[in-house]
């Protein structure tokens, strides 16, 4: 009995190896979900920096709007300009949008139209089969 093992230490046996290889799995996950939350809250950080940063720039933009600097008239209408030109593309793209937009609606509505019609011929054609057979 001295050498030889029982089939209770054995069990128990496994049963530590199991706990073990479950304590370090578990303490590994553990570990990752750390990192990972570490990860999360410094993105987060990084984040509400940018917003601030973006809020900033915003701030200093409008503040610059309101205390225009007078240019001189060829910067100013040069300035218009690419306004204009700017609400003009807008506009174009707005409108293609749009464009694309109605047409696609209605490719698909035709799509749809040809898969119905379809439908309806073989469900007539079906209907004439029937009626055959009944005569």
């Amino acid at each position: 009995m001295t050498g030889e093992l029982i089939p209770e230490q054995i069990f128990i046996l496994i049963i530590v190896a199991i706990s073990v290889v479950t304590i370090i799995i578990v303490v590994g996950h553990w570990k990752n979900i750390k990192k990972s939350s570490n990860t999360i809250k410094l993105i987060e950080k990084e984040i509400e920096l940018k917003k601030i940063s973006m809020v900033e720039k915003d701030i200093e933009t409008k503040r610059l709007m309101e205390n225009r600097i007078a240019l001189p008239k060829e910067q100013e209408d040069r300035l218009l300009d690419i306004r204009n030109s700017t609400t003009d593309i807008l506009g174009d793209v707005g409108y293609l949008h749009n464009e694309v937009n109605e047409r696609l609606a209605r490719l698909e509505a035709q799509t749809e139209q040809k898969k119905l019609e379809k439908i309806l011929n073989d469900i007539e054609k079906k209907e004439k089969e029937l009626l055959k057979h009944k005569i």
